[in-house]
């Protein structure tokens, strides 16, 4: 039986350029990029190019580039950190309802702590209202978080319009842009973002790594303590073949490679919700299929049947899809976004799986997909 792979969303398989990008490093080039001698000095080159080719994917510059162990511990520094630093001018932060867990959980954490947060409502499409966020932002805010686009839905948020209203005021402004990283046209100066997380698992690239961006100008304590790597920003030998990997899979990542699979991804989803029509299958979309989102995300309500039922029977017919966020797939929790999005009483939040697409999914795997479900759907039906 063919295994198809369905959960891009959750994590990508690596290139295989990155694997031999990553093999040939480690083979030849293992020094300590913190060394002074020959060997050092060699890794700190591969560091230091590898550094370039990010920064300048999002329009950055290079010393603004820290490297992380992935999108949680970047979140997790941008929020926490940002406290730690800003809370004498204020302690008021802005999100949304539908942000991952790696921000929405530290932020509990500030909250226990004396923060106040404004966790702004989204509408079905999973949209955020511009109006909210202007009724919400106060003269003592000191950090606003709205992911790039949302990894259970796809809905794009407005970045560029809150960075153009933040850009004189007294508060940072951050981006969860882990989805979105690889897809959309990131670019922190044109949106005035001061703080950004991305995970290189996400673009084909290895994981337990990423990145968080700082803008120039924007300081607080560094989150892991020890040596004096990363500029002093974040203490630990940097794992040189892995962020060479990273670079890479950025560099194959053009403005019209992202374009492209922004492309086939919406022609993708358009198929899978036409064949599953044309088979009768009684669903929705959770979200919009609009060309502003991203498109290698489409999360379905397939009515009257439980997640679990759906994921399993998909499973044993090949077929990898997710119920939601990979984070909290072990949990018996519902989605945190379809409840923002539909209500905790609508069956959409037990009924749903999400299926992303990735740089290796086929149209064979799609219908795969379309098949297993169909029969699925018309045996328990039945």
């Amino acid at each position: 039986m063919k295994r198809v792979y369905l959960d891009n969303a959750a994590t990508t398989p690596m290139a295989a350029s990155v694997v031999t990008k990553m093999m040939d490093e480690m083979q030849h080039n293992f020094g300590n990029a913190s060394s002074t001698h020959a060997f050092g000095r060699a890794a700190r080159e591969v560091l230091d190019d590898s550094r370039h080719i990010i920064a300048q994917s999002i329009n950055a510059a290079d010393d603004d580039i820290i490297f992380t162990s992935g999108g949680t511990e970047s979140d997790n520094t941008a929020i926490m950190q940002t406290a730690i630093a800003r809370q004498s001018l204020g302690k008021h932060i802005i999100t949304t309802a539908i942000e991952h867990e790696a921000i929405l959980k530290p932020l509990a954490e500030l909250e226990k702590q004396g923060f106040e947060v404004t966790y702004l409502p989204v509408d079905a499409n999973g949209n955020l209202s511009l109006a909210d966020f202007k009724a919400a932002l106060r003269p003592d805010t000191i950090l606003v978080s709205i992911m790039t686009g949302n990894n259970e839905v796809g809905s794009h948020m407005p970045i560029h319009e809150i960075g153009d209203l933040l850009k004189d005021h007294q508060a940072w402004f951050h981006t969860d842009a882990v989805q979105a990283y690889g897809l959309l046209d990131i670019d922190v100066e044109r949106d005035h973002i001061d703080l950004l997380s991305t995970s290189a698992h996400k673009i084909n690239g290895p994981k337990f790594l990423g990145f968080l961006y700082k803008r120039n100008g924007v300081n607080f304590p560094s989150f892991v303590k020890g040596g004096d790597q990363e500029d002093k920003r974040r203490a630990g030998t940097e794992n040189v073949p892995a962020i060479a990997g990273f670079a890479q899979a950025v560099s194959e990542l053009t403005t019209e490679e992202k374009a492209h699979r922004q492309t086939k991804y919406h022609d993708f989803k358009q198929y899978v919700v036409d064949q599953l029509t044309a088979n009768g299958v009684d669903f929705e979309v959770n979200g919009a299929l609009g060309t502003d989102n991203l498109q290698h995300v489409l999360n379905i309500w397939v009515k009257g049947i439980s997640t679990y039922t759906l994921q399993t029977n998909l499973d044993l017919g090949g077929v990898a899809v997710s119920g939601g966020s990979a984070c909290t797939a072990g949990s018996l929790e519902p989605s945190h976004v379809l409840i923002a999005m539909f209500g905790e009483d609508s069956p959409r939040i037990s009924e749903s799986i999400r299926l992303s697409f990735g740089r290796y999914t086929t149209k064979d795997d799609l219908d795969q997909f379309v098949t297993v479900l169909t029969k699925t759907v018309q045996r328990l039906q039945k």
